[in-house]
């Protein structure tokens, strides 16, 4: 199983239009690094939300339900909405964590999706 984090910011795309919707395309991402993890995904590849900006924080989950790779720019990710965190983590947090010391998350502030391992997946979820 392969887990990831996306990013966005919560004025353009929160996870509240996340939860009324249920379901979205994830497009718009441009970084080649980014765009190289999403071509990586498949059917239930897990994720965390998180919300950029002035909020900084990780606040959910999601599931993708398929990959669209056929435009050689960017794919066309189909997810789905998991559930709220019991408890949203903040930048500041994640950055307080060992295991987040070499992750694309602290290393690389604007990578729009970023992969994570299993101990990280877990610390979102706990």
């Amino acid at each position: 199983m392969s887990y990831f984090l996306f990013k966005t910011e919560p004025d353009v795309y929160s996870f509240d239009d996340f939860q009324r919707d249920r379901r979205t395309i994830w497009d718009g991402v441009a970084n080649p690094l980014a765009v190289k993890y999403l071509r990586e995904m498949e059917l239930g590849t897990e994720w965390i939300f998180y919300h950029t900006g002035k909020e900084k924080r990780a606040v959910g989950t999601g599931t993708v339900l398929a990959v669209d790779a056929t435009d050689p720019k960017v794919p066309l990710v189909s997810v789905q909405v998991g559930k709220p965190l019991k408890r949203p983590k903040t930048l500041a947090a994640i950055k307080q964590e060992k295991i987040f010391a070499t992750s694309p998350l602290v290393i690389i502030g604007r990578l729009g999706v970023v992969p994570l391992t299993e101990e990280q997946w877990q610390w979102f979820l706990s």
